[in-house]
């Protein structure tokens, strides 16, 4: 495993990056939309909830395996869909594609790529992966790229949800942020052609969600959902799973944090599999935004998520030092939940979600 006493944190991954990327392609991978007031709560208010560690618990024999969807996994930590890794180094996705397989973590393999869908799961071999998808106004494209999926060996689609329009980024306009030349957005170049079609992302309906649901052989899975009453109208179109995010603070500004919008969706999906539509099959919930080390994994573990997705920690991995550090960044996170859990007395995922009051939130002390 890649070492280096100077890169212990995702914070010293990222000052890394910074030194390795652009001051164009830095602003675009981390910049937020307007004030980034969301894109800096999220990584702040994950400081809202303590941890109450129990002792004296049996931690000699420590666990984080589970299980995403039909995936049973080593850890829950995966690899969230960000754009344009050509950007933060010359292998791009292949290169985080075999970082995420060296680290065993699940991948969402972005729509807005630098490397085809199909050379990325190639790359993957049996790790398992993702494919995000957001839906064109040429419909016929949106089609396409199912298709695409499902022959490629992509076991669900994660449709994005929070997109109606694009969010204000400014440090994108401050900079002037173009995809260089010689970097295309490779999933949509024609065949025969070096040349990229520009696909129009159009705004959606929960009737879109019902008929992709209805028109792939993929599980889907939303992204974007902050609200229970959302959650629960996933639930009606038949998804499989859901993504707490606010698109790591890109879209609408003053969104709430992902992991303060956490819990509401957690009990919206619970309610709605056992009182409202008395599902058979739990439906997992996920959240990304804002996780930069172990505690806020376990955190969120906590709260009910079935597990987290990381973006940009993996961009920062990438820039430093390509598959090695994608690889890092993610064994630092699991090494970090691991120690987190030992010292928290909570030998496994399970009984972590099953401790009672394990994360509460600050005020649980203000009112004692």
């Amino acid at each position: 495993m890649y070492r280096d006493r100077e890169l212990l944190t995702v914070t010293d991954y990222e000052c890394a990056a910074i030194q390795a990327l652009s001051d164009a392609d830095y602003g675009h991978y981390s910049g937020g939309a307007d004030d980034e007031v969301t894109l800096g709560e999220n990584t702040r208010a994950f400081n809202d909830y303590m941890i109450r560690s129990h002792c004296l618990r049996d931690v000699a024999s420590l666990s984080t395996s589970t299980s995403f969807l039909t995936h049973s996994l080593s850890h829950p930590i995966g690899v969230a869909p960000t754009a344009f890794h050509g950007l933060a180094h010359e292998q791009g996705e292949l290169a985080t594609v075999r970082g995420a397989r060296a680290a065993s973590s699940l991948m969402i393999s972005s729509s807005w790529a630098t490397t085809s869908l199909e050379d990325m799961k190639k790359e993957a071999g049996e790790n398992p992966m993702w494919m995000q998808l957001f839906v064109y106004t040429d419909r016929e494209l949106t089609q396409s790229i199912v298709r695409r999926a499902e022959a490629a060996g992509y076991s669900a689609l994660v449709l994005t949800v929070d997109y109606p329009a694009r969010g204000n980024r400014l440090a994108d306009k401050r900079n002037g942020f173009e995809l260089p030349e010689h970097l295309k957005n490779a999933n949509f170049v024609a065949s025969g052609s070096e040349d990229a079609v520009k696909p129009v992302i159009t705004p959606i309906t929960w009737k879109d969600v019902r008929e992709l649901v209805e028109s792939t052989t993929l599980p889907v899975i939303v992204k974007g959902v902050l609200r229970a009453d959302d959650a629960l109208e996933a639930l009606r179109c038949g998804v499989k799973g859901i993504i707490v995010s606010n698109h790591g603070g890109r879209q609408l500004d003053s969104a709430p944090a992902s992991i303060h919008a956490l819990r509401e969706v957690v009990e919206a999906v619970h309610e709605g599999k056992h009182r409202l539509f008395r599902l058979s099959v739990e439906v997992p919930v996920w959240m990304d935004g804002g996780i930069r080390n172990g505690r806020d994994i376990f955190k969120a573990l906590a709260m009910g998520a079935t597990g987290v997705f990381v973006g940009r920690p993996v961009i920062w991995g990438l820039a430093a030092h390509g598959e090695c550090g994608v690889a890092h960044v993610l064994n630092i996170l699991k090494e970090e939940l691991e120690q987190t859990m030992k010292l928290a007395g909570c030998p496994t995922i399970e009984s972590i979600r099953a401790a009672n009051d394990i994360v509460v939130h600050k005020t649980f002390y203000e009112r004692r």
